[in-house]
């Protein structure tokens, strides 16, 4: 049977992936706006600095940028959760 600590420790830790999970998915909508107007420029608009931002965002998206951890937070956060996940269920056993 599993301990009450062991279902705190992955309660937390499943808080923790949903909320990186949510600072992920919110960020991407910066990826979509950069897109978007590298998709609509024209022949006169500048498309290596419009694909330098779109870049720009997509490694703020992967690494979290000057604030926050990104997709490597999320990364990180899952395979806590998946170690406690697993080490409840073997308790269990």
């Amino acid at each position: 049977m599993s301990t009450e600590a062991s279902q705190k420790a992955l309660a937390k830790a499943r808080a923790k992936l949903d909320k990186e999970y949510r600072q992920v998915r919110d960020a991407l909508g910066d990826i979509h706006v950069k897109f978007d107007a590298v998709i609509a420029a024209r022949e006169e608009d500048d498309i290596e600095s419009l694909l330098a931002a779109l870049e720009k965002a997509v490694k703020n998206v992967r690494t979290g940028g000057l604030v926050g951890s990104g997709a490597k937070g999320h990364r990180r956060a899952l395979k806590d959760y998946r170690e406690k996940l697993e080490a409840d269920a073997t308790a269990v056993e």
